[in-house]
């Protein structure tokens, strides 16, 4: 790896004690030409200068190695990665890896070397004793890097009136001045933030518990490690919990205990020893265990694998969540993240995607979703949740004091509304296209629009699906036939009508009534139930929809219509091979209405879907919930931005991760009114 440096130029980034390490290792061998890093620019250490990037410009045969872990490599390619590039400076990690290299998206791993469950165990029996690294191996943050959980702070603290300019940058410019000569706690790195902040108006010991607050918020346990570490236990070894962390050894014991992780014999953690893995936190760890062979097991290539071994510890080192995703070429999501609402939800991602570090059990090694949840989850619920927020931000626009989630699309939208806009008064309004149009033709010329939209089927199977009109009972008189299609019908379709009207507007009389129009949700549709409700609905209505289909065709209805994708947005965009699979998660679990009776209650159709169909729509759901509930959590409420084209990325991976869930594929895409069934294997 380090031969592609010879005769180069080398400058290294990072100021930490494994570039001390690094430094003495090379002394000889390469040409190191001074240091770089993003909180000074100038002075010295470890014998070697401090520099500006900015008079790198020009140097040839330079090269840049950054001294850091993965997540943190991601983040200083952000940074420097476009001046590097307009330069000609290279950039590459200190495991060999070239920053600056296009990433492809990739949905397997056959190209990477990992390990397997059953490796580890294997190891774990050849050890006396066993410890774990805690961030990234255990628990996994629901943001890419401490970066976001800093991001997230300095609003937080905005929001309570108090203002540190650069307030990130500060926090770990304090932590990597603190940490060259030892290992800080957190209190310790905040009175160093507060030496040039003396009129902040909050104390070190307060932001200290803000962060760790926050931090602990966003940590979930990786699960399969987890459970290793309960299985160890149970074998009867000995566990540690070996931990580089500014949080004290309680605090420690607080997160695993409120990640459910099984309590271990000891936890060393580096502020309380006041040493790091790459000086002597290791020799604690050899001390505590009484000189038994120990397996440690970690994320980082340096803290958890080669100073456990210069320290005569076995590492085994697995791979962080963020870090899979970077080997997985970003899965084509980085590309399109922009704010820190996007990064939240990349880290969100990845969490849930790459939780488990076990990716490598078989040949294939293709990157899948086990459950219906893990799809509502990872690819529909940004999607959605962006188009619910978009809905709310255009009613208020509209002042419509009525808003109204049409069954049964708008079964789950409603759930996502109310978690947004606690404070809206809103109705599930049970409708369907079939129950708009029975009450709602007035004349031929109506009949004659729902003729235009074609029916798979003979016409007295039209007539009873779309009219409830049994053919058979129509008399003759009744019938004209001299008119074509529908219009036969015209007399007993629109007599019904009339009593169909009044049956649904005594539901409608029930519903609650605020000041103002209707806000009127449809996910995907041309306006045909908004066209022919609005014949007997009073008020005025706004349909927002998330997409129309052929507006061409209302556009002299007089129907007021917004869809969340413009026509410019839609013909530019993959949504239209995408749309039916939301279409198919969103909806209720009761059957479609048909419409309603003499006293205003619905009639609902014959439900078609067998049980484990809709406990799997279901299943879907609470993953777009629970995904919901988490990131409306994390980010704060002025940072949430709408990304369309992040939302998509998410939303093709359907297409591109292999699905286990057998129940899932067997899904079918009903549309009665049409009277069409397709298979969702054929969408996938």
């Amino acid at each position: 790896m380090e031969d592609r440096w010879s005769g180069k130029k080398i400058i290294l980034y990072g100021l930490g004690t494994e570039t001390e390490r690094i430094l003495k290792e090379w002394k000889g061998r390469y040409d190191v030409l001074g240091l770089l890093d993003s909180f000074r620019s100038q002075g010295e250490m470890f014998g070697c200068p401090i520099l500006d990037i900015r008079n790198l410009a020009g140097v040839q045969d330079a090269v840049i190695v950054v001294v850091a872990r993965p997540g943190s490599c991601r983040a200083i390619a952000g940074k420097i990665g476009g001046f590097c590039r307009e330069n000609g400076l290279a950039l590459f990690d200190i495991r060999g890896n070239d920053l600056l290299a296009e990433k492809k998206a990739v949905y397997d791993f056959k190209e990477v070397n990992g390990y397997r469950r059953a490796e580890l165990l294997r190891r774990v029996k050849g050890a006396g004793a066993v410890s774990f690294d805690l961030f990234d191996t255990l628990v996994v943050r629901s943001v890419p890097s401490q970066q976001e959980v800093l991001d997230i702070l300095a609003v937080r603290l905005r929001e309570k009136g108090i203002e540190i300019a650069d307030f990130a940058e500060k926090r770990l410019a304090s932590e990597k001045r603190l940490s060259q000569n030892h290992a800080p706690a957190l209190t310790a790195i905040y009175e160093e933030v507060l030496k040039e902040e003396k009129n902040a108006g909050i104390q070190a010991e307060e932001l200290a518990r803000m962060e760790y607050e926050l931090d602990v918020s966003l940590l979930r346990p990786r699960r399969e490690m987890a459970a290793v570490l309960e299985e160890i236990v149970r074998s009867g070894r000995d566990v540690y919990i070996t931990s580089e962390s500014y949080y004290r050894k309680e605090q420690i014991k607080e997160i695993l205990d409120r990640n459910g992780i099984t309590p271990v014999r000891e936890v060393l953690v580096s502020c309380e020893y006041d040493t790091g893995k790459n000086q002597d936190l290791y020799k604690r760890l050899l001390e505590k265990a009484g000189g038994r062979h120990i397996l440690h097991i970690g994320d980082d290539a340096a803290a958890d694998g080669e100073a456990a071994e210069r320290h005569g510890i076995q590492p085994f080192l697995i791979y962080s969540s963020m870090e899979l995703l970077e080997m997985a070429g970003g899965l084509g999501l980085t590309e399109t993240a922009h704010s820190l609402s996007d990064r939240i939800r990349i880290g969100m991602f990845a969490a849930e995607l790459f939780n488990s570090p076990f990716q490598f059990e078989d040949r294939e090694r293709n990157i899948r979703v086990r459950t219906a949840a893990e799809i509502g989850y990872l690819f529909c619920a940004p999607m959605v949740l962006d188009f619910t927020r978009w809905f709310g931000e255009r009613a208020e626009k509209y002042r419509a004091g009525n808003i109204w989630f049409c069954a049964r699309d708008g079964y789950l939208v409603r759930q996502l509304f109310q978690k947004i806009y606690p404070q809206a008064q809103t109705a599930y309004f049970l409708t369907s296209r079939t129950a708009a149009v029975r009450a709602g033709v007035r004349d031929r010329a109506d009949l004659a629009y729902v003729d235009s939209m074609k029916f798979s089927g003979a016409m007295e199977e039209n007539l009873l699906i779309r009219f409830g009109i049994d053919a058979r009972n129509v008399l003759d008189a009744d019938r004209d036939r001299e008119a074509s299609g529908l219009l036969q019908y015209a007399k007993p379709i629109l007599e019904a009508a009339e009593a169909k009207r009044r049956n649904n507007l005594k539901y409608i009389e029930r519903l609650p009534k605020g000041k103002g129009g209707i806000a009127l949700f449809d996910f995907v549709a041309k306006g045909t139930s908004q066209m022919f409700l609005q014949h007997f609905v009073p008020q005025e209505m706004t349909g927002l929809y998330f997409l129309q289909l052929e507006p061409e065709f209302m556009r002299d209805k007089g129907l007021r219509i917004e869809p969340f994708y413009s026509e410019t947005e839609r013909d530019d965009s993959a949504i239209f091979d995408n749309y039916y699979i939301l279409e198919t998660i969103l909806t209720s679990p009761d059957p479609s209405v048909e419409e309603f009776d003499a006293d205003g209650n619905p009639v609902y159709d014959i439900e078609t879907r067998k049980r484990a169909d809709i406990e799997c729509v279901m299943q879907a759901q609470d993953g777009i919930l629970n995904y919901a509930d988490r990131y409306l959590s994390i980010c704060p409420v002025g940072e949430i931005k709408i990304n369309k084209k992040l939302d998509e990325a998410f939303l093709k991976l359907v297409h591109k991760i292999e699905i286990w869930d057998q129940r899932f594929r067997e899904l079918m895409v009903e549309d009665p009114f049409f009277n069409r069934m397709t298979e969702i294997t054929d969408l996938l």
